[in-house]
């Protein structure tokens, strides 16, 4: 490697979300490679099992159902018509699943099949549901393999290219690191395979502009991404903090090498560390559809002592909201003291308002979360010591 200094932020990362292409995992559309996908189950068992601050865990989003259906079918190139892209998928998914699911069990790993389509995401409940699923895998040791759900998707709710869907899951989660596999060493300043001048970039800031000045266009008849759509991905992957490495899918032990910081491909870093990221959009950019008022103790609880708030610390719910909505937590007087997303709707929030968690069942007619709203999903907004009640 040219770059000798070793990076903190691949040997830091903790939760690392692998996106590996089309071209890859169908070895240029010939089937799927059952030696590439082996060797990526193997390094991502051994990933899970190197020391880091509180243990790696590891999201795989993987192309590949359209290509083998194609290949299944006998289809020598990519259709175009829907309802054919469908149908190629519902094909293909079924060997692809049955590939990871044999290769991580080989490895010691137990794996979970996850279909997103960008609805799923763009709905506030569904990409809390999304993401409370995606979070209870990762506490299990289960791999979560993710795919488009490419059997229901139309132009109006496709992500476009797994590249996307990579960087969408790395904020859904809240990942460190989004490492992009493909059939490239990295980015350079121009295209490689035209212009022998071209530089290899080791590392730059996720955003900047002139990267998407150095990115071609697509390089592979079997996938629809290119290296546009990577720097586009580390561009969105880093508005929720999480840095992106662009990186040769074939290089020998490529995801235990970042795991120990070795600069492998190109690093893109992002700028703004993740939870200031998660409170910028949180504290900002949407919009209140209702508030709780609190009692002190919860009230302190939640700003001194950065804990989750819990009905039972609830003493009104002010508004009309849904689960997944931003909501505003207000203390005994009326002051703002933080928002986040609401656990449960306004209707469930009142019956379960000055409640312990062992009662949600017998009101609701179901436990869900414990909390209102979590830590996780939680942003100051009100500073100043709160003032005791007279």
């Amino acid at each position: 490697m040219e770059l000798s200094e070793l990076s903190p932020v691949l040997r830091d990362a903790r939760r690392i979300v692998v996106k590996v292409g089309s071209s890859l995992v169908t070895n240029e559309g010939r089937g799927l490679d059952e030696a590439a996908i082996g060797e990526w189950c193997r390094q991502m068992a051994a990933l899970m099992q190197v020391s880091a601050p509180a243990g790696r865990e590891v999201i795989m989003v993987s192309s590949g159902a359209i290509a083998e259906g194609m290949k299944r079918l006998g289809w020598t190139s990519r259709p175009r018509e829907v309802h054919e892209l469908q149908a190629a998928a519902a094909v293909g998914q079924m060997g692809l699943a049955q590939m990871y699911e044999s290769k991580l069990r080989e490895n010691g790993l137990r794996s979970a099949q996850v279909l997103l389509t960008h609805a799923d995401l763009a709905d506030r409940e569904r990409y809390l549901n999304a993401r409370s699923t995606l979070l209870t895998l990762l506490r299990m040791s289960v791999v979560p393999v993710i795919n488009e759900n490419d059997t229901v998707v139309n132009d109006e709710i496709k992500f476009g290219d797994n590249d996307t869907l990579g960087a969408l899951v790395a904020n859904l989660v809240e990942a460190d690191l989004l490492v992009i596999l493909t059939d490239q060493k990295g980015l350079y300043t121009a295209d490689p395979r035209r212009d022998p001048s071209a530089e290899f970039v080791h590392e730059a800031k996720a955003g900047d502009l002139r990267l998407e000045a150095m990115a071609g266009g697509a390089g592979s008849s079997i996938g629809r991404g290119g290296m546009i759509t990577k720097i586009l991905a580390a561009k969105r992957a880093a508005g929720s903090g999480a840095s992106t490495v662009i990186a040769w899918g074939r290089e020998p032990d490529a995801l235990l090498r970042l795991s120990r910081g070795e600069r492998i491909g190109t690093l893109l870093v992002a700028q703004t560390q993740k939870n200031q990221a998660r409170k910028q959009w949180m504290a900002d950019h949407l919009q209140l559809r209702g508030a709780v008022r609190v009692d002190a103790g919860a009230a302190a609880k939640v700003r001194d002592e950065g804990k989750s708030l819990l009905p039972i610390g609830m003493t009104a719910v002010e508004g009309e909201f849904a689960r997944g909505d931003v909501i505003a937590i207000r203390g005994p007087a009326g002051e703002e003291i933080a928002r986040g997303l609401a656990n449960y709707s306004s209707a469930e929030a009142r019956l379960v308002c000055r409640r312990a968690s062992s009662e949600f069942e017998s009101v609701l007619g179901y436990a869900a979360e414990p909390e209102m709203v979590h830590r996780d999903n939680l942003v100051l907004t009100f500073l100043r010591p709160l003032a005791t009640p007279a």
